[in-house]
């Protein structure tokens, strides 16, 4: 009877560790250590700006780092913005248009080129804090972002994490080096969501769409147009596409026009986009439009943007173009081709 039942317990024990080590080998990404019969998994680390699988897993340990790129016809071809995760296109003095630009997930080898900071600025940054660099600005700008929860960094404080291409004439020319600057603290480490993102397979609602046209004042009106081959949105502006310096064209997965009031007139220096409060939005993702409205209750708070029913819209996992227009820009939808 003594080794009747000791060969039952090992039976229930054989059991139990096929078992484990079958339903193991189901599970993407996980790993069974069949030497001491224990199963290991290990989740994959997803980059809190962007919703993608991040197999470096270094987005769990780095700070947002927000970077001002100009804009104009004298600062193309840039770089380094087709790795941003979130990309903001606010209005600035004379109706023209500057980028704020949020890395966590990848690491370009330089970001540029690197200008001014401005009002609206902080109210893009106050959620997701961590790292500020731009080249300088106007006392009452820089005292702006002084008061927003980053670290903060212009050309003389940045050190090695910014140098002059002199093969460009300034002021155009100044560049940032992300890797050097995350040798700088920042905080928090990672930093939150700011969207939330549909899995595979998931509907996306709206209506189908071409794309359109965001009908910036002063030339700087840029579009996006649906391409099904890449399931993104490419962009044009200047009567060109938008390509940076390596050659990559500019086309998020998804593209938000969030309507804005500028305090202080549109195009006003020392104006502020005011991002807090509720007003019109337009997500494009997946091929679709999806025409709804924006919300935020603080700074501390991240924007949410939902449909006409009131649910919160998911992006596609990628980079994320958010058009801070003012509440009179008009936008042209293209057809569906």
């Amino acid at each position: 009877m003594k080794k009747l039942g000791l060969l039952v317990v090992l039976v229930v024990l054989g059991v139990g560790v096929w078992t484990t080590q079958r339903d193991a080998s189901w599970w993407p990404g996980s790993s069974t250590t069949t030497s001491s019969e224990i199963t290991t998994t290990t989740a994959p680390v997803i980059a809190p700006l962007s919703g993608t699988v991040d197999s470096s897993g270094l987005s769990a340990t780095r700070p947002a780092l927000t970077i001002k790129i100009e804009n104009t016809p004298d600062a193309r071809p840039q770089w380094g913005v087709d790795q941003a995760d979130v990309v903001y296109e606010e209005i600035v003095e004379g109706g023209i248009t500057r980028l704020a630009a949020v890395f966590q997930s990848k690491i370009p080898g330089r970001v540029g080129p690197v200008r001014s900071v401005r009002r609206t600025d902080q109210a893009i940054v106050w959620p997701i804090g961590g790292l500020f660099a731009y080249s300088g600005g106007a006392p009452y700008a820089v005292q702006s972002i002084q008061a927003a929860p980053v670290a903060i960094y212009s050309e003389t404080s940045a050190r090695e994490g910014m140098f002059r291409d002199h093969s460009r004439y300034a002021p155009h020319n100044l560049f940032a080096v992300p890797a050097k600057l995350w040798l700088h603290p920042g905080t928090p480490t990672p930093p939150p969501a700011l969207f939330r993102y549909r899995a595979p397979g998931d509907k996306t609602g709206g209506k189908k769409s071409g794309g359109f046209l965001m009908g910036f004042r002063s030339g700087y009106a840029t579009s996006f147009r649906w391409n099904a081959v890449t399931k993104s949105w490419d962009r044009t502006i200047f009567a060109a596409p938008d390509i940076t310096a390596t050659k990559v064209r500019i086309s998020p997965k998804n593209v938000v026009v969030m309507w804005i009031t500028y305090k202080g007139g549109v195009g006003v220096m020392g104006a502020e986009g005011i991002m807090v409060g509720t007003g019109r939005s337009m997500v494009m993702t997946n091929g679709r439009t999806i025409a709804g409205t924006w919300s935020r209750s603080s700074k501390d708070s991240r924007v949410i943007y939902r449909d006409r029913k009131g649910v919160e819209i998911n992006m596609t996992p990628g980079q994320t173009w958010v058009e801070l227009a003012a509440t009179d820009d008009p936008v042209t939808l293209f057809p569906v081709n």
